[in-house]
């Protein structure tokens, strides 16, 4: 085995560093967005070592969007774990995008894999409930909308309770 490859499972499930099992990213993930959530993680982890505890919800919402913690990936999810897995992808994403907006076809592409668009409506949901919370804030055409009376195209933009 080369540097750059990691040791799997026989199913795939599980990577092996050091002699001890993780639970593997869900390879479903298509590859722009898993580098973006990457990229959050290390990013979380960096954090942690000058903030402390504080962050470490930053560290658990990369990894649940990952698939590497919540429910297992490679079941079918529970309504709840769906929409936990959602809600974490979400701020995990748009903490890494920072002032950037996304859309909740990022998030169901992340959860749904190839059958994403049978999550967009839990994904909208999900992002109403967010923004009921003031953790994200729902806009369309760059203006804040009330999500219970938007149709069409939404964008999801970091609100003021997405703790940074």
């Amino acid at each position: 085995m080369d540097g750059d490859e990691v040791e799997r499972t026989e199913d795939g499930h599980h990577i092996v560093v050091d002699g001890r099992r993780w639970r593997a990213t869900d390879d479903s993930i298509p590859e722009a967005l898993r580098a973006e959530l990457v990229k959050e993680l290390m990013r979380a982890r960096r954090l942690v070592r000058t903030r402390g505890d504080e962050v470490r919800p930053f560290v658990q919402d990369a990894k649940v969007a990952l698939g590497e913690r919540g429910e297992p990936w490679w079941e079918e999810p529970s309504e709840q774990g769906r929409r936990d897995r959602l809600a974490a992808t979400m701020r995990a994403l748009l903490r890494h995008r920072e002032t950037s907006t996304i859309c909740p076809s990022d998030a169901a592409r992340v959860v749904g894999g190839e059958q994403w668009r049978d999550v967009m409506p839990i994904a909208r949901d999900v992002a109403r409930e967010l923004h009921a919370q003031q953790v994200v804030e729902v806009r369309q055409g760059g203006e804040r909308v009330d999500p219970e009376q938007a149709s069409g195209p939404l964008r999801i933009a970091p609100g003021p309770a997405l703790e940074r």
